[in-house]
């Protein structure tokens, strides 16, 4: 087999820049998400850990973070998703429109809410 045409092939499919915009854009994401930790009142560091960040995130959105177990159940993850977009576009002071972007868009409703001007009204208690 022809290894460099696969080589041709791997360098000419444009790769490198979707990598690099990738790259920049998990960077915002993650800058994104220790700002709103900060807002929250919550340090900042506690965004990059796996599974404590959902658990901190929900903390911060419904004052429990032990909600964040209901994302295990199958198909009641996706109420519970659904009803977290728009309850965390709620906690900082958004309207229903921002929950819809959140639930659509939630890369670019993250950037707003973390660059933008909202600001941490406290947790939500309800049920979902």
């Amino acid at each position: 087999m022809d290894y460099t045409s696969m080589a041709t092939i791997i360098e000419s499919n444009g790769s490198t820049g979707s990598s690099i915009f990738s790259l920049i854009m998990w960077a915002a994401l993650l800058l994104a998400n220790w700002f709103l930790f900060e807002k929250a009142g919550e340090p900042g560091w506690y965004s990059v850990i796996p599974f404590f960040s959902i658990y901190k995130m929900f903390e911060i959105v419904y004052g429990s973070g032990w909600k964040a177990l209901l994302l295990l159940v199958p198909l009641l993850n996706i109420v519970v998703g659904v009803a977290f977009a728009f309850r965390y576009a709620q906690v900082y002071g958004q309207n229903i429109i921002w929950g819809f972007i959140m639930l659509f868009l939630p890369n670019v409703a993250t950037l707003y809410l973390a660059f933008g001007p909202a600001k941490y009204t406290g947790p939500v208690y309800s049920f979902i």
